[in-house]
């Protein structure tokens, strides 16, 4: 009998410590952003990893607390998700979810109002969450009323802050509004001009006009000679998009040069058309150009650090034939070993030795690289086939 009593207390009381930590609820993220707009509340999610030890330590620590379960339950919609698998996957590349743990606050139009980091003591979570879930979060969809017109400072931040990487047309705008309220009898801050350059990206934007009629207020917090770098890089912006040919996928280097040199000066402006076409023509496998830019961007490797040059190197070793071109990647990737062996740059290496006729020396890296991998538990099988091809 006593067994029997001790078994229901010891039952009750994991019921009740239960109760008292945060309620996480398993539905599928389209249902729980239904469930927030239907309670008007605003739905908060842990995003988590398996690996995380501050997740674990959230989850011993904090979501078990009494006074952090007490205010979560009652006033939020919560869920968990590891970032690493099903619906976590989605939710991590929609809200560009990067380091762990990070905790997503949305509203009941499954628009992000609030993103924080890190680990938290109660009391701190408590009082984050609380600034969190303040009535000017639950007016509605941001971008209704961003459509209708709303100015708050604030709400311009925010949507600024929280979309800038998942939803940068709709954060553009909102700096676009937030700056052409902020009125020149308002200095700005750091902060401001911070999102200023940010969003700064052509000449054509509206923020530009901004940007060089308060050049006295932005140069208080830079020094003069970085704001004119960074106007030249936008004006370069646009003769870089002028000089691009897309019809027949090339770029005008004597329209660049031309435009661009009494801009920068012949140095600068050499560096950014190689470096433009280094980009533009292997995004469109244009590699004899592609192969002719680098082979002038990288003539003095020693400027450059070893993993830009090995990526430049693996290019090579895909699409380039010229058995020069080869032995030059071979050098860059050199480097790169050099500086720490990988079974990726031991790989590469390895195939330019091969591609350039020096067998020994590709056999020598090539089972370096499988190895390596072998060991790390990586997939062994490029260089497994590239051992075949020696042999």
């Amino acid at each position: 009998m006593k067994k029997i009593i001790s078994g229901l207390f010891l039952f009750s009381t994991v019921i009740a410590f239960a109760q008292e930590a945060v309620q996480f609820q398993d539905l599928p993220f389209k249902d729980l952003v239904a469930k927030a707009k239907k309670e008007n509340k605003i739905l908060f999610i842990d995003a988590y990893t398996s690996w995380c030890g501050p997740c674990k330590m959230m989850e011993k620590n904090t979501f078990t607390q009494k006074a952090v379960g007490d205010y979560f339950n009652a006033n939020f919609v919560n869920a968990r998700f590891d970032m690493e698998k099903g619906e976590g996957r989605e939710i991590a590349s929609k809200f560009g979810v990067r380091s762990y743990p990070t905790y997503l606050f949305l509203n009941g139009d499954g628009e992000l109002v609030s993103q924080n980091y890190g680990y938290m003591d109660g009391s701190l979570f408590v009082s984050m969450a609380q600034d969190v879930n303040s009535p000017n979060n639950k007016k509605g969809s941001l971008k209704e009323r961003f459509a209708n017109g709303e100015k708050d400072s604030e709400f311009l931040i925010n949507i600024m802050k929280l979309n800038s990487s998942s939803d940068f047309d709709f954060a553009k705008k909102a700096s676009e509004r937030y700056f052409e309220n902020k009125k020149k009898t308002e200095e700005f801050t750091k902060d401001d001009v911070g999102l200023l350059l940010f969003f700064v990206k052509s000449t054509e934007d509206k923020n530009y006009k901004i940007f060089t009629e308060r050049k006295a207020e932005i140069i208080k917090f830079l020094p003069e000679e970085t704001y004119k770098e960074f106007d030249n890089q936008i004006k370069l912006g646009k003769i870089v998009e002028q000089s691009i040919d897309e019809q027949n996928k090339r770029i005008n280097d004597d329209y660049f040069m031309k435009t661009a040199e009494p801009l920068v000066g012949k140095h600068d402006a050499e560096v950014k058309l190689n470096q433009t076409k280094l980009s533009y023509y292997a995004q469109n496998a244009n590699f004899p150009e592609y192969e002719k830019a680098a082979l002038v961007y990288y003539k003095n490797s020693e400027a450059f650090e070893p993993n830009e040059l090995l990526k430049t190197a693996w290019i090579f070793s895909e699409h380039v034939k010229t058995v020069s071109s080869l032995k030059k990647a071979a050098e860059w990737a050199e480097k790169s070993v050099m500086r720490g062996e990988t079974s990726e740059n031991t790989y590469i290496l390895a195939k330019l030795y091969f591609l350039t006729g020096n067998k020994d020396m590709a056999k020598t890296y090539a089972e370096m690289s499988k190895n390596m991998a072998t060991q790390a538990q990586k997939d062994s099988t490029l260089a497994d086939e590239l051992l075949k091809q020696i042999k």
